[in-house]
């Protein structure tokens, strides 16, 4: 019965989902969605629905379990003290979406198990990846980037992710690594002082302020790079200058940051953050978005 109860997210376990959260990496959905020729209505429904509310809130509620954040963490200004429901809901949401994905396919299915694993492997005592600023760094830039793009791409065209591997396919998951690399520094700049307390060195601390910055918009300038060439292959470069326009308002504002936190590092904070994190959110949502509902799609 304590264990059937334990099941039930209380409402600090709900918060520490960050449901919410999840959904700033729906640009990489949407991309795979835009590029997919043919599209599996089935598989698009459950896809979405296996990465944005099982699989991303997870991996958010299991990393905020281990964490026992006492200060701000994403969407979260005052974290509210983690119980045993949130891991044992984690767990239950991973289990759910790991079942769900063999609707999909089997390799969909092992995509989402082998992404929960990486995500334990990240943020739990025993191996706490976080530790470690390249290898976390490269976890964040891999798993959350190409390895969802490619998974998302070929479940929703009903293909096999062991496929023929085109060069127009490996430059999207490139991109796609870049765009969530460009904003993972971002992400621990104003948690300097709660990683280290913990021993975590994360690549911002490694990196310092500065360097943080420069980290980040060099993997965006390299993501704007790979788009240019992807879009010239297609003859599509509209939808490059497009893309331009739509990394407009990120752009300014990062710079402006970048300039704040020159004048004073106290500017490297919570609030700033999540501003940059919901303008490049909001600006790639309303990007990846646009070209999805363009795309014209076989339905199989």
């Amino acid at each position: 019965m304590q264990f059937l109860q334990s099941l039930i997210p209380s409402r600090s376990a709900i918060a520490h989902l960050r449901f919410v959260f999840s959904l700033f990496l729906m640009p990489v959905y949407l991309f795979a969605y835009s590029q997919s020729v043919a599209i599996n209505p089935l598989n698009a429904l459950l896809v979405f629905l296996v990465w944005h509310l099982l699989a991303f809130p997870a991996s958010n509620g299991y990393n905020s379990y281990f964490d026992k954040d006492e200060e701000s963490i994403g969407l979260l200004d005052k974290p509210p003290v983690v119980d045993i429901s949130l891991y044992y809901f984690s767990l239950l949401l991973e289990v759910l979406g790991f079942l769900l994905g063999f609707i999909v396919s089997w390799e969909f299915a092992c995509a989402v198990l082998l992404y929960g694993i990486m995500s334990k492997l990240y943020s739990h005592p025993k191996t706490r990846l976080k530790k470690y600023p390249i290898i976390s760094f490269l976890t964040v830039f891999i798993f959350q980037g190409c390895f969802v793009y490619y998974t998302t791409y070929t479940a929703l065209s009903n293909t096999s992710l062991f496929s023929a591997w085109t060069g127009d396919r490996v430059i999207a998951g490139a991109i796609c690594s870049c765009l969530i690399g460009a904003s993972y520094p971002l992400t621990q700049i104003y948690q300097h002082h709660e990683d280290s307390r913990r021993g975590d060195i994360t690549i911002s601390i490694l990196l310092g302020y500065k360097g943080s910055f420069i980290l980040s918009g060099a993997l965006f300038a390299s993501g704007v790079l790979l788009s240019f060439f992807y879009w010239q292959q297609r003859d599509m470069l509209d939808y490059f200058y497009f893309f331009l326009i739509c990394s407009a308002p990120p752009f300014v504002f990062f710079n402006w940051w970048f300039y704040q936190v020159g004048v004073s590092t106290t500017n490297a904070n919570y609030k700033n953050a999540m501003r940059m994190n919901f303008i490049s959110a909001g600006s790639m949502l309303f990007y990846f978005g646009a070209i999805a509902a363009m795309s014209g799609h076989v339905v199989v």
